[in-house]
């Protein structure tokens, strides 16, 4: 029949902006076409979901796949790969690669590097420098482009965009939604010499303090007022950032990481070392109990995995020639999960943070939820399935995880990206599928 559905995705609980509901979703040329009950032969195919929860589409907002330039570590095809393993249906990869995202031309290099290779949909942040400060304005338009993103620290050569004057001067040039690393240079430069010449990974949060991230996000939010710019605030790692950031929600959304939720200092850094080490670091149990009240009480506006692997060679150097960074896209679903069900957070705040909250932050055209019209996206789930994390598991090249022999409970059944079936249990289907993201606030594709 002409009229038949390409997908009926069938017996499953489907979150809709209803809520949980016992409903049928059927798919017609890359969206929801309907939602209700539906026989099988309907359809030109079925995926059962009895027994098993639809969610929309996660998305992960900060990710490094590290192409160009760094594949030893990651490339698009195994970071999108790890994603859809993990139910994630589209990432925003970030732009300290090699050569640095700064040009129209370096985006398109990477939206050509994608395509037919990237295993869900996809966009990349323009950085910000100097270099380019005055064309970010354009740039920030351009099809698959995210957004811009600012490091105000932790970064090197042109990425870096340690003072005011460059700062308000960047914040200035466009419209968009600016994403911040913020953590302050010139203090992070004033303590290196707590580490400079060898300690113990756990002396790294006491390098990159508290005090280097709320310096930071007070100097972002004012400068940020002063220039009219609304900015997200990534991987907020303190307690002491969230009253700041609550005061300021009229301009700034906030990111936070599994990790932040899940490691703890000086636990991690004694079983990890350096495989613990990132920016900005996992911080005591203050901190991490700080980072959880802001996220039931609303302050939290979306999780990201800020995947970012490195080869164990690269993690086992002594520290702090050790890098900062540890993957995350793949385990980043299973993890909110597992809190979900030791009662951290509620089902629908879970989706809030991995679907609507991105695209409400980003204007995501067609994505963030399931309703008749939008991409057909979902992140299929069991929700009561125990598994354990293992570094076998791991699709990144790195070959490792943090969370190695972590018994979990929930775990992605099947991810579903505009239509197509690109995970079910655990193995990659076909070829892959994903296409840019598209934004209310870029130029059109065909422009």
């Amino acid at each position: 029949m002409a009229d038949k559905f390409d997908l009926l995705i069938q017996n499953g609980h489907v979150f809709t902006p209803n809520g949980l509901e016992e409903v049928d979703v059927a798919v017609r040329d890359g969206r929801i076409a309907a939602i209700g009950r539906f026989a099988a032969d309907q359809a030109a195919a079925v995926l059962p979901a009895a027994g098993l929860t639809v969610l929309p589409g996660a998305i992960d907002t900060q990710v490094h796949f590290r192409e160009p330039g760094l594949t030893h570590k990651e490339d698009l095809e195994s970071g999108t790969a790890g994603a859809a393993v993990g139910g994630i249906t589209a990432i925003f990869e970030m732009p300290n690669t090699s050569p640095n995202t700064l040009t129209a031309a370096d985006l398109k290099a990477k939206l050509t590097a994608a395509k037919g290779r990237a295993w869900v949909d996809h966009a990349f942040f323009m950085g910000a420098s100097d270099e380019n400060a005055d064309q970010l304005d354009q740039l920030e338009l351009l099809p698959g482009c995210a957004g811009v993103k600012i490091f105000m620290g932790s970064s090197t050569g042109s990425l870096l965009v340690a003072d005011d004057d460059t700062l308000e001067h960047v914040l200035r040039r466009g419209r968009r939604r600016v994403a911040i690393h913020a953590e302050d240079e010139p203090r992070l430069r004033e303590r290196l010499a707590l580490v400079r010449d060898g300690a113990h990974p756990r002396e790294h949060p006491n390098w990159r303090d508290v005090e280097t991230a709320v310096r930071a996000t007070t100097r972002l939010l004012k400068i940020a007022r002063r220039a009219g710019r609304r900015v997200h605030v990534l991987h907020v790692s303190t307690a002491d950032e969230m009253p700041i950031l609550a005061q300021n929600k009229d301009i700034a959304t906030v990111e936070v990481l599994p990790h932040h939720l899940t490691l703890v200092a000086p636990d991690c850094y004694d079983r990890l070392g350096s495989y613990a080490q990132m920016n900005p670091p996992v911080r005591d149990a203050r901190h991490q109990a700080g980072i959880w009240q802001a996220l039931r009480t609303g302050i939290v506006d979306c999780i990201g995995s800020d995947h970012a692997p490195h080869t164990r060679e690269e993690k086992d150097r002594p520290y702090p020639q050790s890098p900062s960074g540890m993957p995350g896209v793949q385990t980043l679903l299973p993890l909110l999960m597992h809190h979900m069900n030791e009662g951290r957070l509620t089902l629908p705040r879970l989706v809030d943070l991995t679907s609507a909250g991105p695209a409400r932050i980003f204007n995501i055209v067609g994505k963030g939820r399931i309703a008749i019209g939008y991409d057909a996206d979902f992140s299929v789930v069991d929700l009561k399935a125990k598994r354990t994390i293992t570094h076998d598991w791991m699709k990144t090249k790195c070959g490792w995880t943090p969370y190695d022999g972590m018994m979990v409970t929930g775990w992605p059944i099947a991810t579903v990206i505009r239509g197509h079936i690109v995970m079910r249990d655990g193995a990659l289907i076909d070829q892959p599928v994903g296409e840019p993201v598209r934004f209310g606030e870029t130029l059109p594709v065909s422009a």
